[in-house]
């Protein structure tokens, strides 16, 4: 299965994020521009940030310091 196709998230911190399921990897683009890759995040992770009220929140919650 190839690359998901990028998402758009309405956060003050988090433009958009991907999901390649082949790699188990989450690209996540910051406001700043800059993209960062979290290798083994699960699918469950991803979807989960994509349905959070806030996915900054989330992303500080269950992402950073957990994956990569």
């Amino acid at each position: 299965m190839p690359k998901l196709p990028w998402q758009q998230l309405s956060s003050s911190m988090i433009v958009r994020a991907t999901y390649d399921p082949e790699t188990e990897t989450l690209s996540v683009q910051f406001t700043s521009g800059r993209i960062y890759d979290y290798p083994d995040v699960p699918i469950s992770v991803y979807n989960g940030l994509l349905e959070a009220d806030s996915p900054g929140s989330y992303f500080h919650a269950n992402i950073r310091g957990v994956y990569g």
